[in-house]
């Protein structure tokens, strides 16, 4: 992909709990960092945060020649998008309706795809080729369909770990609050180690299930199976179904459709 003269590219990856930035040089993702995402945050405060970040790695503002953001947060985008531009001095590129990715959507109603899905797959796509799916444990855990023709079927969407983990104390009195962790065996020999085994095995069963079946209903059995977001690293290695694990796929897809943008 041409680099058109840009030096490093700024790809804002804005979620429910955690906002994922990176600064790319060229091709390269050089530095990331994951911050919290919070909807109380000014715009100075962002571009504060922003200038604390890149002076701890000996970046200067003046070398960043563009940005790019998909956001599933709608609250705290004027936060981020002024903070861009009165800090780094660049409007941002926002994925949304109207942006050149490459994928067709196949939704009923296409506005309903999360921009992070979209993202997701064009970076999926480019990096591992088609057809693919997409295993994100994020807020929620979801699974994301593309054809070999990169049409985007569709997908799952399921209560992700946390929610799960959160869910049980509060809805169970008796249910104490536990640690994500994987037990040492299926069979937990005391509360926590139960829950922590039903949370952990839990997943795994799922997403290998799902997998099988979106394969079967896609007619791809040999459709690679990439996973991403916060924890996947600790749970994707535990599964069979996994290809490819990716934490900073979302951002790869950025700067994939901030070039194919511009």
């Amino acid at each position: 992909m041409p680099e058109v003269g840009y030096r490093l590219l700024l790809a804002v990856d804005i979620g429910n709990i955690n906002t994922s930035i990176g600064l790319f040089d060229g091709s390269n993702l050089k530095y990331q960092w994951r911050i919290s995402t919070d909807r109380n945050r000014t715009s100075d405060e962002t571009g504060i945060l922003f200038r604390s970040l890149f002076q701890s790695v000996g970046v200067n503002m003046e070398s960043i020649k563009g940005a790019v953001i998909c956001s599933v947060v709608p609250p705290v985008m004027h936060s981020f998008t002024n903070a861009i531009i009165k800090y780094v001095d660049k409007k941002p590129m926002i994925v949304g309706p109207g942006t050149k990715t490459g994928i067709n959507i196949k939704y009923e109603n296409p506005r309903e795809v999360g921009a992070d899905k979209i993202v997701n797959a064009v970076g999926a796509v480019r990096l591992y080729g088609a057809p693919v799916i997409i295993v994100d444990f994020g807020t929620a855990t979801t699974f994301c369909a593309i054809s070999r023709n990169s049409d985007y079927l569709g997908g799952v969407i399921c209560p992700g770990i946390a929610i799960s983990a959160e869910a049980l104390f509060d809805k169970a009195a008796k249910l104490p609050r536990v640690e994500f962790a994987e037990p040492r065996c299926v069979i937990g020999r005391n509360t926590e180690t139960s829950v922590q085994s039903g949370l952990f095995y839990g997943s795994v069963g799922q997403v290998e299930y799902l997998v099988r079946i979106i394969k079967k209903e896609m007619r791809e059995e040999n459709a690679k199976v990439v996973a991403t977001g916060s924890a996947a690293m600790f749970i994707a290695s535990k599964l069979k179904c996994v290809d490819e694990i990716n934490t900073m796929l979302t951002l790869e897809g950025l700067r994939e459709i901030y070039f194919m943008n511009i």
